[in-house]
């Protein structure tokens, strides 16, 4: 079995996340000011869920939780049963600006993410090849970032995010501040490296089509404090259609809800 399958075949069987509970304050003039308000989450293995809401309902926030990289929180956290205690290797994150090192080419940017990692100098190289491939970037191995288009050096992110097998990837506005034309094309994407994947993914977006396009599930939040309003299962199999008019009737749901509200 090859690197990537053996990713394959492991991230499929782990990654459910459980969140009970959770409440989350910032200090504002001396006073707490609540930004989560007792979140509850059950994300199954493999399921792909948006977290969909306006700014300031705490999205991101709930993502910097569950990476790990902020741990001052009331509630529950849980990856397969065990408490989430600071940042792991299990579980990779996407920002929305890509964060590569600009003197770094693309392959060293991924084998980066492989650098603590005990293990042969050739199968962390066959590892950052495989997922050069999954993404789509084969022949841009020695480019620089700034040789890059966005959507290509989102794609290296994504690699590099992945390339530790994570039991959970957190996107973060992944594609937001890219041109209509190329999110779309990468939405397509992240469609097809989920379904070769199969890792358990929560994204945080704005853009209701592309919270339905994905998502298995999508969460609704409010703010002030951010607390979820609505949990929509997606009935619709993998890979979709944008044309769908269950897709469709599933975003006027949704902007009547948003919009109303």
């Amino acid at each position: 079995m090859n690197a990537l399958a053996h990713s394959l075949h492991t991230s499929a069987e782990t990654g459910a996340l459980t969140v009970r509970g959770l409440r989350k304050q910032y200090p504002l003039k001396g006073k707490p000011v609540p930004v989560l308000e007792n979140i509850d989450l059950d994300i199954r293995p493999g399921e792909f869920v948006s977290i969909l809401g306006a700014s300031g309902c705490g999205k991101s926030t709930l993502l910097r939780l569950i990476v790990g990289l902020d741990q001052d929180y009331q509630g529950q956290i849980l990856l397969d049963r065990q408490p989430v205690r600071g940042p792991g290797l299990e579980r990779g994150i996407v920002f929305q600006d890509h964060r590569l090192f600009p003197w770094m080419t693309l392959q060293q940017n991924i084998a980066l993410a492989l650098k603590n990692h005990d293990m042969p100098a050739a199968h962390k190289a066959r590892l950052v090849a495989d997922h050069i491939a999954l993404v789509g970037l084969g022949g841009f191995e020695t480019a620089y970032p700034h040789q890059l288009s966005g959507g290509m050096a989102q794609r290296a992110a994504i690699a590099r995010a992945l390339v530790n097998k994570p039991k959970v990837l957190l996107l973060d506005e992944p594609l937001g501040a890219l041109d209509a034309l190329t999110r779309v094309r990468l939405q397509q994407e992240l469609q097809r490296i989920w379904l070769q994947e199969r890792c358990t993914v929560i994204m945080v977006t704005h853009d209701i089509e592309e919270a339905l396009y994905l998502g298995d599930r999508v969460i609704v939040m409010d703010a002030h404090p951010g607390r979820i309003r609505e949990d929509l299962r997606i009935e619709l199999p993998h890979p979709r259609e944008r044309d769908s008019t269950l897709l469709h009737d599933y975003k006027q749901r949704l902007l009547n809800e948003l919009v109303g509200h």
